[in-house]
């Protein structure tokens, strides 16, 4: 029998559990704010106080033995519980603790920088914010995620959602140059006379531009010599007079109302739901996630520029 010592720490176990769920020692290392030297000799030495192989490590992948995957199936619910625990007990002495992790757009989380972030951690000074700018929308129960910030329309239909702010909407805009050089546009269906500047998902899949009018919807896969994957740039090159872009008016307002760019087919632009935080229905809301919650509705949190 081994002796106490020999046992397992908290930190080995919390390890174990980043490496599991990221199978990278590289991004298990970041999160925990180790070196990956350090990260493997921890390893190791937990798989060597267990007697038994719970990686399988190459030079390219990292994948649980048949052992580590039964560590991780019952590890992840006694942890679950424990922070619950530990939550819990902080909050009977009056105090919000823990880490929060938020996966959002560039755009959203800039919001939360400007407006909620610097009142929220002088409020809860013992809450650490992990805020991860991400293009893709991601699974953020599968990426260990207490929420999440988007458009209304891509939260999941099994999320709880709170707005953030105001509808938005995507405008077609171009520099007052190429539009004096190019045909007068009525419907959506002219673009295809034109130059315009695509948008590609980090996904890799190219995004089609959506238009409603009296219930008239179209999604069309416009033409164009230029592809980009983001809106700032994508501006940018409109106000160059490269093309058409359609982008979010928050990108696009600054210009708008300088005169750099003008908005083509405003009428075939509808607003669609703006921001909003979500989280799974289904689980435990850490005190921390609440507080933030919370401080969201009480702020009556507006974007700028509509968004």
């Amino acid at each position: 029998m081994k002796s106490p010592i020999d046992s397992p720490t908290l930190k080995d176990l919390r390890a174990f559990m980043a490496v599991a769920e990221h199978l990278s020692f590289r991004h298990a290392a970041e999160l925990l704010g180790v070196t990956r030297s350090a990260l493997s000799h921890t390893l190791r030495g937990l798989e060597g106080r267990l007697g038994t192989r719970l990686l399988h490590r190459t030079t390219r992948s990292v994948s649980l033995t048949q052992e580590g995957e039964q560590l991780l199936a019952r590890l992840d619910p006694l942890l679950g519980d424990l922070s619950q625990l530990l939550e819990e007990f902080a909050g009977a002495q009056g105090r919000t603790t823990g880490t929060l992790r938020i996966n959002g757009g560039e755009i959203a989380i800039r919001l939360l920088l400007d407006t909620l972030v610097p009142q929220f951690l002088v409020q809860y000074p013992d809450v650490e914010l992990d805020l991860v700018a991400q293009g893709q929308l991601v699974d953020i129960v599968e990426q260990r995620f207490d929420a999440g910030v988007r458009l209304g329309d891509s939260v999941p239909k099994d999320m709880v959602a709170v707005r953030l702010g105001p509808d938005v909407r995507f405008l077609a805009v171009a520099s007052p140059d190429y539009l004096a050089d190019h045909p007068t546009l009525e419907t959506p269906d002219e673009l295809t006379g034109h130059q315009c500047i695509r948008q590609r998902f980090p996904s890799g899949k190219r995004y089609r531009w959506e238009f409603s009018k009296h219930g008239q919807e179209l999604a069309l896969d416009v033409p164009g010599a230029l592809t980009l994957d983001n809106h700032q740039l994508m501006v940018e090159a409109a106000t160059s007079g490269v093309g058409i872009a359609y982008v979010l008016e928050a990108y696009a307002r600054p210009l708008l109302d300088k005169g750099d760019l003008i908005t083509v087919l405003e009428d075939w632009c509808p607003y669609i739901p703006g921001l909003c935080l979500y989280f799974p229905n289904n689980r435990h809301v850490p005190g921390a996630l609440r507080a933030f919650i919370n401080m969201a509705r009480e702020s009556g949190l507006r974007a700028p520029y509509n968004l």
